[in-house]
């Protein structure tokens, strides 16, 4: 089966998106907001006058989206409107909802001493104590490698997390130490050294069992 051809308009739009360095995962979340104006419109989202696009947001708001969508949403649009069909003026009647902030529930000792042991195994634990430990996302932790490690400042080096930006994480804690032994019980025990087999490779809480 042949794949559907891309219309040149959302052709043009994933150039400029690629043009700017977007993720793939970015790219298909802004190509369907557009689909959902598209929807919405019941024709060419390139024909969107201003007030089509302020009752659009409006009926977004009326069947319950929430804020964060709503302004993801917004974003979409703005860039649609003002580099792939250069009409910046389009979108003026579109506005950034106000996202009340909560603030989050903090884990006693206990409760995360709990929450670690629950683990089924080192590998899993040391994912959970670096996640915890060093405030790291799941995609951030997974990604760790062995020569992310620095034993002597205490600090893990994050490439490439969120935004594609590399950064060290200098939050002390568990973290480090369980990682450490997870790496060596998990790859050490057969007595070869895991730098000379495995070299800067995964670390054990990325590697399978």
């Amino acid at each position: 089966m042949s794949e559907k051809p891309i219309s040149p308009l959302r052709q043009r739009m994933l150039e400029d998106m690629s043009l700017r360095g977007f993720t793939p995962d970015t790219q298909r979340d802004y190509i369907r907001a557009v689909k959902k104006l598209a929807a919405f419109l019941g024709r060419s989202p390139d024909t969107a006058t201003a007030e089509d696009l302020r009752a659009f947001q409006l009926h977004l708001t009326a069947t319950g989206v929430q804020p964060p969508t709503i302004n993801g949403t917004v974003t979409v649009l703005r860039f649609f409107f003002k580099v792939t069909l250069d009409r910046p003026e389009t979108t003026r009647h579109l506005v950034f909802v106000y996202e009340p902030r909560k603030l989050p529930r903090v884990l006693s000792p206990e409760e995360v001493l709990r929450l670690l042991e629950a683990a089924p195994g080192p590998k899993h634990k040391a994912a959970l104590s670096v996640a915890y430990g060093a405030g790291l996302r799941a995609m951030e932790v997974v990604a760790l490698k062995v020569c992310d490690i620095d034993s002597k400042r205490m600090m893990l080096r994050v490439e490439q997390g969120k935004g594609r930006k590399s950064l060290p994480s200098r939050r002390r804690g568990i973290a480090l130490p369980c990682c450490r032994r997870s790496y060596w019980s998990c790859y050490a025990t057969g007595g070869a050294s895991p730098t000379r087999r495995y070299g800067c490779s995964r670390a054990a809480i990325a590697s399978p069992q």
